[in-house]
C-alpha cells in the first residue's frame, strides 16, 4: 500500500532523528555531569563568591546555584539547537544530492524534482513539523515558561498533523511537498500518466 509505505518510510527517517537525539543527549549529560563534579573550579568559585559577598553565606550560595543551572540549561538548550540543525541537514542533503533520505531510499520512494531550492524549503518543513517546535516548547517548559510551552506543544501537534494528513488524502501530498513545489514518487506512488491524444478527426473534403 502506497500509505503504508511512506509511514514506513517516515518512521524510519524518524528513528535515525531518535537516534541523533539520544546521542546528544548522553553528550549533554555527560557536559553536565563534568561541570557539576568539577570539585577545584565550584571551590575556587565559591570562595571568590564568598569572599565578594560580605559575609552574607546564603547569597554567595544562591548565586553559585544560579549560575550553575544557568549553565545546565544552556547546555540543553544548545543540544535541542544541535538535533534541529542536524535534522535539517540530514532532510536537505539527502533531498538536494539523492533526491531520498534514508527511510525513502529502503522503501522504494523519491522526492521529485530534486532541485536545491526544492530540497531547503522541504527539509525546513519537514524539520519544524517532526522536530523544531517540539524543540522550542521543551526549551519553553525549561526556562520555567510554562504557559507558552503548552501552547508551543499544541502548535506542534497541529502542525504535525497538518503535514502528515493529506498524505492519506488522494492527491498525498504532505505539507512540505506544497509548500515546496515537490512531490513523492515511486512504484505505485507515480503521477498518473498524461492521456495521450485520439486519432485526429478526418477533415471533409469538398
Amino acid at each position: 500500500m502506497p500509505k503504508l509505505r511512506r509511514a514506513v518510510a517516515w518512521f524510519i527517517d524518524f528513528g535515525l532523528v531518535i537516534a541523533a537525539a539520544s546521542l546528544l543527549a548522553v553528550l549533554t549529560f555527560h557536559r553536565i555531569s563534568a561541570l557539576v563534579t568539577d570539585v577545584p573550579e565550584l571551590a575556587t568559585r565559591g570562595g571568590f563568591d564568598l569572599l565578594s559577598s560580605r559575609g552574607d553565606v546564603l547569597d554567595a550560595s544562591t548565586d553559585l546555584g544560579l549560575s550553575l543551572w544557568d549553565k545546565v540549561v544552556l547546555d540543553v538548550e544548545e543540544a535541542f539547537a544541535a538535533l534541529v540543525v542536524v535534522t535539517f541537514l540530514y532532510q536537505w542533503a539527502c533531498l538536494a544530492f539523492l533526491g531520498r533520505t534514508v527511510g525513502k531510499g529502503l522503501l522504494g520512494l523519491r522526492v521529485t524534482p530534486r532541485l536545491s531550492r526544492h530540497a531547503a524549503r522541504r527539509a525546513a518543513v519537514t524539520t519544524a513539523a517532526d522536530v523544531a517546535v517540539y524543540a522550542v516548547a521543551c526549551v519553553l517548559l525549561i526556562e520555567g515558561q510554562f504557559a507558552l510551552s503548552v501552547l508551543a506543544w499544541v502548535l506542534a501537534v497541529v502542525l504535525f498533523l497538518v503535514n502528515a494528513v493529506p498524505v492519506l488524502l488522494p492527491g498525498r501530498r504532505s505539507l512540505a511537498d506544497r509548500l515546496a513545489g515537490t512531490s513523492v514518487t515511486g512504484f505505485g506512488l507515480g503521477a498518473p500518466a498524461a492521456v495521450e491524444p485520439g486519432p485526429a478527426a478526418p477533415t471533409r473534403s469538398w
